[in-house]
């Protein structure tokens, strides 16, 4: 199977789980509690590790602060009911029950080995099978934190750290600078920092944006994620992927023309 359909996967299931970071409805949420909480009460340093190119300091102002609000165990409550809330709200829940089947299939498929925050959420139980809404977006979250730790895989076999790897996904042009910079809690020293080594390494130019050398980079080490997140997808087969991505494309498309992922600028 060719790796790529890995990547196709992905970009049409992530709408159907990354609202929970984005949302409205979800903005009284920790983001960091909520992810981390599958691995337990973890310290800071987990984190920074497990979730790669946030800024220490951004995850050290909420854990550990956030375990002693809430159990981990309440914590991962709290977002699944966010969960359950919005998608009735934007979704016809009633009709996902096939794509819930396929989804779960693939992401138990997933092995662990070697992926933290993969096994983290892996370990957290799987919603009841009349919420079938909620089995597809837990699938949906296994997958992409599978995936994701293969990322972070690739990402240190280039020589690249967390905020290195944003200005890369920035000078890319497919996410502004002012979301991922701000978001991840990096400095303009930082950032600036990152942009001259890369500049050093001749990826990036005097504007900020990728030279051939560092398109070349980027498509070597996305190449290796779809590599990386292939192994589900071959236990799926591709008939049976080709109807998983036509179930959830309508609910992904529902998602984002809600407004639900509107908060990137």
């Amino acid at each position: 199977m060719d790796p790529v359909i890995a990547r196709k996967m992905w970009r049409t299931l992530e709408p159907y789980h990354s609202f929970i970071y984005l949302a409205p409805q979800t903005q009284h949420l920790d983001y960091f509690a909520t992810r981390a909480a599958g691995m337990g009460p973890v310290p800071a340093d987990v984190v920074v590790a497990t979730f790669f190119n946030f800024a220490p300091r951004l995850v050290a102002a909420s854990v550990p602060r956030v375990w002693q609000e809430k159990s981990p165990e309440d914590w991962s409550a709290a977002r699944m009911d966010i969960v359950d809330r919005t998608l009735r709200e934007v979704v016809d829940v009633s009709s996902t029950a096939e794509a819930a089947v396929l989804a779960r299939r693939a992401a138990e498929a997933c092995d662990p080995a070697g992926r933290a925050l993969f096994a983290g959420h892996a370990s957290l139980p799987w919603p009841d099978d009349d919420q079938p809404h909620l089995v597809l977006w837990h699938a949906i979250t296994l997958l992409r934190e599978h995936r994701g730790d293969g990322h972070i895989a690739a990402l240190l076999m280039e020589g690249l750290d967390g905020c290195q790897a944003l200005v890369m996904h920035a000078a890319a042009g497919d996410v502004p600078r002012s979301f991922l910079q701000g978001s991840r809690g990096w400095s303009d020293v930082e950032w600036e920092k990152a942009e001259g080594w890369l500049r050093e390494r001749g990826w990036i130019d005097e504007v900020g944006g990728l030279t051939d050398a560092g398109r070349v980079a980027r498509d070597e080490y996305e190449e290796t994620t779809d590599r990386l997140a292939l192994a589900p997808w071959e236990v799926l087969g591709p008939d049976d992927c080709d109807e998983l991505r036509s179930l959830v494309r309508p609910f992904s498309r529902t998602i984002v023309e809600a407004g639900l992922l509107g908060l990137i600028r």
